[in-house]
């Protein structure tokens, strides 16, 4: 096992992070509905995001039993199609597995690639079993190992989720980073006491003023000449 900087194992957020998630929805909702305008898509896209938000508070918050992410998205999907007017049975199934088809940043596939050769590397996403393994064999994204939340019956960032990657890890928490574009996401993991890199995406909840996280990079090249100088 390599260490560089310290850290044994890297833990990556998946959704938005290496994954443009809001583009992939957006693209399944105009195969939905053929001829919507940029309006509306975006309109529905916030249906979609503000349902799964909404319906991942409530689990966590112990309001909801636990859902994964496919019940979630297939409630979206059906939510958004209300909003449409889309009345196919079939579209509205296939619109529910758009999370399994959402398309790698550019340096998604050659960057954690060029990171499995120096780390172990761990996928951590809220997205469900189901729709993780088919969303890494669509976007070609190859894992040490992938976790899904729902082996925690929680979403991030509860810090169960975490555990789960640090179980994985079998070492300190303090030589596992997290790495993510959501700060909200490093936090979660800050609580856990992971080291954490915020990689900036143009979907990603970017840091606030008081954010002090080991690392801040602008794409996965950086950041593997970052820790290969460490």
């Amino acid at each position: 096992m390599t260490e560089v900087s310290g850290i044994e194992v890297v833990v990556f957020d998946v959704l938005g992070t290496m994954v443009d998630e809001p583009g992939g929805l957006r693209a399944a909702l105009r195969e939905a509905v053929p001829g919507a305008d940029d309006i509306s898509v975006d309109r529905w896209l916030t249906v979609w995001q503000e349902h799964v938000e909404h319906q991942m508070g409530r689990v966590n918050s112990g309001e909801r039993p636990y859902a994964d992410s496919g019940i979630l998205d297939r409630e979206a999907a059906e939510r958004v199609a209300e909003h449409a007017g889309l009345t196919d049975a079939d579209a509205v199934a296939r619109l529910a597995t758009a999370g399994q088809r959402l398309q790698p940043w550019d340096d998604s596939v050659s960057g954690l690639a060029r990171l499995a050769e120096r780390f172990p590397v761990v996928g951590l996403s809220n997205a469900s079993r189901a729709t993780l393994l088919h969303l890494n064999a669509h976007g070609g994204l190859r894992w040490h190992q992938a976790l899904s939340a729902e082996d925690a019956r929680a979403y991030k960032p509860t810090p169960e989720v975490y555990r789960l990657a640090l179980t994985a890890a079998g070492c300190p928490p303090e030589r596992v980073l997290m790495v993510a574009a959501h700060a909200w996401d490093l936090r979660g993991a800050r609580s856990v006491g992971m080291r954490t890199a915020y990689v900036r995406r143009p979907v990603g909840d970017p840091p606030r003023p008081t954010d002090t996280f080991d690392w801040a990079v602008d794409g996965l090249d950086e950041l593997v000449a970052e820790l290969a100088e460490g």
